[in-house]
C-alpha cells in the first residue's frame, strides 16, 4: 500500500509540473478561412453600396429628413406671423406629394404680348399631348396666336414693370392658375425671348426625376447684391440670408404651394425692395425674393441654378441677345454641353463663383432652355430643331 501510495504521490506531482510548464505555452489561435474573410469583404461591400444608392437614389416620393428638421429656429423669440408662416411651410414641405396617373409640366409665359416663337414651341410640345400644359400671362397686349396649342391658354394678367413687385405678382399668379390642375407636377417659367435646347422627352425626364426645384441663388456680396437690403426686413429677414438669384426658375408642385401660401416674407419685398430706395439703392424683387424665401426655408429643396441659359458675358444690365446670325449648330450645340453654373459678384474682388450642376447627386448639363433671342432668329431655330435637341 505504502508503495502503490507513493507511485501515485509521483504521478500527481508530474502532472502538477507538466500543467505549471503548459501555462507559459501560447495556445494556438483559430485563424478564419480565406473564404471566410472573403464573404465578410463581400458583405460589408455590399452593406456600403446598398446605403450609398439609398441616399443618391431614394425612392421618388422619398422626402427628405431635412424637410422634416427644418431650418433652426432663431435665438430671438418668433412674431405670431412667423410662428403661422412656418407651421404652413413645414406642412408642405412634409405632405409627401399627389401621386398623379398622369403628371404633366406646366409650362408657364411672361410675355408682354405675342410670343414670336410659337412655331417652335409647337414643334417641341408635338406628339406629347397630355404630358404638358401651357399658360400665358400677356402684360401688355393680348396676343394673336399663331400656333393652335397656345389658343385659349392666356390667363387673367396685369400690368408689368420691369424691376417691380408686379414681375413676382405675375409670377404668383402663373403659379396660382396651374396649381388648379392637379395633375401639374412641375412648373417652368419661361419667357417670350425663351426657345428649348433639348427634345420634350428629354426635358420631361430631367425635370419630373429630379429630386430638387431648379432656382437660382447666391450670395453676392456687393453693390448688386447684399448692398440691394433694407434692414427694414427686419426681423423676418436678415441681412445674411438675403439671396441673388436668376428670376427663371422650374419648381416642384410643393415649393409652388410654399410660394402662393406666403404672405410675410412677400410683404417685406413688397415693400422693401423696389427701385429708388432710401440711399439711391435699386432693388428687384424678381431677383431676391424666391432666392431668399427658399435659402431661408428650404435650401436642400433646391438646386441653386437655373435650367435657363443666359449670357452675362458682356457684362451689361441686360444679357446678351441672339440674332438672326448668331444661331448656329455649334453654338446651340455649345449651350447643351455646359456643365458648370457661373456667377461673378459684383463687388471689387469680382470673384468668380462655380458651381456643378448636379442632377440627384450626378453632374450633368444645367440648361434645358435658353434666351435671350430675337423674333428674327425664328426660321434658323426651327431648321435646326431636330438636330441640335436630338438629345
Amino acid at each position: 500500500m505504502c508503495k502503490a501510495n507513493r507511485r501515485n504521490e509521483v504521478v500527481i506531482g508530474v502532472e502538477i509540473r507538466l500543467h505549471s510548464d503548459m501555462k507559459g505555452v501560447p495556445v494556438p489561435r483559430t485563424r478564419a478561412s480565406p473564404r471566410r474573410r472573403i464573404w465578410i469583404s463581400v458583405v460589408v461591400i455590399f452593406i456600403i453600396i446598398t446605403v450609398l444608392w439609398a441616399y443618391f437614389y431614394p425612392p421618388q416620393d422619398y422626402t427628405y429628413p431635412v424637410r422634416d428638421w427644418f431650418p433652426s429656429e432663431p435665438t430671438r423669440e418668433l412674431t405670431d406671423a412667423e410662428t403661422a408662416a412656418r407651421v404652413v411651410f413645414r406642412q408642405i414641405l412634409s405632405t409627401p406629394p399627389f401621386i398623379s396617373r398622369n403628371p404633366k409640366i406646366a409650362f408657364m409665359f411672361l410675355t408682354p404680348g405675342k410670343l414670336p416663337f410659337e412655331k417652335l414651341w409647337e414643334l417641341f410640345f408635338k406628339g406629347h399631348e397630355g404630358r404638358y400644359t401651357i399658360y400665358v400671362h400677356p402684360s401688355r397686349e393680348k396676343p394673336e396666336h399663331v400656333s393652335p396649342i397656345f389658343i385659349g391658354r392666356d390667363i387673367h394678367s396685369e400690368k408689368v414693370g420691369w424691376g417691380m413687385i408686379s414681375m413676382v405678382d405675375a409670377e404668383r399668379r402663373l403659379l396660382a392658375k396651374a396649381l388648379e390642375d392637379i395633375d401639374n407636377q412641375h412648373f417652368v417659367l419661361l419667357s417670350d425671348s425663351c426657345v428649348p435646347l433639348h427634345n420634350f422627352d428629354y426635358v420631361y425626364d430631367f425635370l419630373m426625376g429630379s429630386r430638387h426645384s431648379f432656382l437660382d441663388c447666391f450670395h453676392d456680396p456687393g453693390p448688386h447684391g447684399v448692398y440691394r437690403y433694407s434692414k427694414h426686413m427686419l426681423p423676418e429677414v436678415r441681412e445674411s440670408e438675403f439671396r441673388k438669384g436668376s428670376q427663371w426658375f422650374s419648381m416642384k408642385r410643393q415649393h409652388a404651394m410654399v410660394v402662393i401660401a406666403d404672405s410675410l416674407y412677400y410683404s417685406k419685398f413688397r415693400l422693401y425692395c423696389r427701385p429708388g430706395m432710401e440711399e439711391g439703392r435699386n432693388c428687384y424683387a424678381d431677383e431676391h425674393y424666391l432666392p431668399t424665401l427658399f435659402h431661408m426655408m428650404d435650401p436642400a429643396g433646391i438646386a441653386n441654378w437655373s435650367v435657363t441659359y443666359v449670357d452675362w458675358s458682356e457684362g451689361k444690365w441686360h444679357p446678351r441677345s441672339f440674332r438672326a446670325k448668331d444661331v448656329t449648330y455649334e453654338r446651340l450645340k455649345n449651350m447643351t454641353s455646359i456643365d458648370v453654373s457661373y456667377h461673378i459678384t459684383s463687388d471689387d474682388k469680382r470673384d468668380l463663383l462655380q458651381r456643378p450642376c448636379l442632377w440627384n447627386g450626378l453632374k450633368r448639363p444645367c440648361y434645358l432652355f435658353a434666351r435671350k433671342f430675337y423674333p428674327e432668329a425664328l426660321d434658323n431655330l426651327v431648321n435646326l430643331f431636330s438636330n441640335y435637341t436630338i438629345f
